[in-house]
């Protein structure tokens, strides 16, 4: 007689431990506060247009996370900058990319179903004239995103429609850039 326990393994698909993601899941369900986050970035000019950012963690529940990264910003020869790092509205296309990318997996994962590849291409237009301030009936940033999900795994074509609409439903970047965000700044001049 085997008096030994197996362990059980978490279920992971895509990389991703759904046992973990289901509990996070049913803990915010249970009590809100477990879903309270609180996310900070703090950039420092670094000369010409090089500007660094450092993230120190983030809060989740109360709690603080140590998440140490720097994250270098710069702009093209053509925009006075060196060239030297991806500029300001590269990012915000890889962070709105890479939020869903989040949510795709997330969403596949729960539902069982392995990705075999994910891409997700965004594109947008600024007119320079609104950055510029040289015309105030010129937009200052984006107007229109619009990108393409190519995505193949052992899903149905129904399932990953489903999974798409979930995606943009619960996306917070997506959600960041689809809908106004109140902006409230301070100015100290030291």
């Amino acid at each position: 007689m085997n008096t030994m326990t197996e362990t059980t393994r978490p279920e992971i698909v895509n990389g991703i431990n759904v046992d973990d993601l289901k509990q996070l899941v049913s803990g915010v369900a249970a009590d809100p506060a477990n879903g309270a986050t609180r996310w900070r970035v703090s950039t420092q000019w670094q000369g010409q247009t090089h500007s660094r950012s450092r993230v120190d963690g983030f809060d989740m529940a109360g709690e603080h996370v140590e998440r140490p990264f720097t994250i270098d910003i710069d702009e093209p020869c053509e925009l006075g900058g060196s060239n030297r790092y991806p500029n300001p509205q590269e990012h915000l296309i890889a962070a709105l990319n890479a939020c869903m990318t989040v949510g795709y997996v997330a969403q596949c994962a729960l539902r069982g179903i392995t990705l075999e590849s994910l891409e997700i291409e965004t594109a947008g237009d600024i007119d320079l004239r609104g950055f510029l301030g040289l015309d105030d009936a010129v937009a200052r940033g984006y107007e229109t995103l619009a990108y393409t999900v190519r995505i193949k795994g052992d899903g149905t074509p129904e399932q990953f429609e489903e999974i798409h609409a979930a995606v943009m439903a619960t996306s917070p970047n997506y959600y960041n850039i689809a809908n106004p965000i109140a902006l409230k700044s301070s100015l100290t001049v030291e």
